[in-house]
């Protein structure tokens, strides 16, 4: 198979960079390890950011399918003490420039934006190699092979693109977050929908803390985050769901019954997620006919700001085809400090 563009991974960065050449007329194709859209749960609530995330919705020409997924209230921010007292009580007014979606929403409707055909599911990368003349050929775990003379990593964390262009690779960073969800919370779950309020709840302390967000249908879905070695949670058996819980549950002791609950009556399995950022001022040489974007360019620790960047990236790296000789391998530096919401801590939440 062979295509002048080629995007690696259907996340929301390769999806936008898809969408915005189709709308300047130029075809691409993407593949995706993943076999469906379906194929797993797409993380939580998603703050689009009306400086980096809206205006590659803008490019996409999706901006009004965007606003109908908005969950309004949700950019509330509650702070509560250990004790469960708050500390930081902050409304939705609904003039805020990050309104909230559901990330599987706002992917989905990127993925029907684009013609029958453009993704490919479940083609799983297993090797790439340059073929020189600026051209790369994609192998596939069933042995087939796409040729391109524009290859594009949106594969994440571990993207197997990166290589080409740089030997760096994501590191621990020293914290992880345990994921937990209650169902119908305001019902089945009420002290702890209280505590949270109408969108995003942070009880913090040195080295821990539980954050929650209260996404649609009242569901409560929590990161628990515990600053320890990679040792410390090898030794938890999180196929072991009570013993997990129970574990994680420890390190809170003391704290109130309606915070530590979000732990405890947890309806699915404890998920652990440890945080592997790539180093700060990441940046490669350019290389003819390839280029990173989203987290497989700049990983970082959870600031809000990773998801709003992946689709910025691929919005800007589409928007003027008729320079397309200039986006080959760009080379990008990325600082934390650069970001508008690097300081605000009702902000920096997981899944973004």
């Amino acid at each position: 198979m062979t295509a002048d563009v080629t995007i690696i991974g259907a996340g929301l960065g390769g999806l936008a960079l898809a969408r915005v050449l189709h709308v300047h007329g130029i075809p691409a194709m993407v593949y995706e390890a993943e076999t469906s859209p379906t194929a797993r749960t797409q993380g939580g609530m998603l703050d689009i950011h009306d400086y980096n995330g809206q205006p590659a919705l803008q490019a996409a020409g999706l901006i009004d399918e965007f606003r109908g997924l908005i969950l309004e209230g949700r950019e509330a921010t509650r702070v509560l003490d250990r004790d469960g007292t708050v500390l930081l009580d902050e409304p939705d007014y609904g003039t805020g420039g990050r309104p909230e979606v559901q990330r599987g929403e706002l992917r989905q409707i990127l993925i029907d934006s684009l013609p029958v055909g453009t993704i490919r599911w479940g083609y799983k990368v297993s090797s790439v190699r340059s073929l020189g003349d600026s051209r790369h050929e994609v192998t596939f775990a069933d042995g087939t092979t796409a040729v391109t003379s524009l290859l594009v990593g949106a594969d994440g964390a571990w993207s197997r693109v990166r290589p080409l262009l740089s030997d760096a690779t994501p590191e621990y960073v020293g914290a992880s977050f345990i994921e937990t969800y209650l169902f119908d919370g305001d019902t089945r779950h009420p002290a702890s929908a209280q505590a949270a309020g109408g969108g995003a709840l942070f009880a913090l302390a040195p080295g821990k803390g539980i954050q929650t967000h209260r996404e649609s249908g009242g569901t409560l879905h929590t990161y628990v985050s515990l600053n320890k070695p990679q040792d410390c949670f090898a030794g938890i058996d999180f196929t072991d769901s009570a013993t997990a819980t129970a574990r994680i549950a420890e390190e809170f002791d003391g704290w109130a019954p309606e915070l530590t609950a979000l732990i405890t009556d947890g309806e699915t399995a404890p998920v652990p997620r440890p945080l592997h950022p790539l180093p700060i001022g990441h940046r490669w040489d350019r290389v003819p006919g390839v280029t990173l974007l989203g987290d497989a360019a700049h990983l970082m620790s959870p600031s809000g700001e990773g998801a709003n960047l992946a689709m910025y990236d691929g919005a800007s790296s589409a928007r003027a085809p008729s320079r397309r000789p200039n986006w080959i391998s760009p080379p990008l530096t990325w600082s934390p400090s650069t970001t508008a919401s690097a300081t605000s801590p009702g902000r920096r939440r997981p899944g973004t």
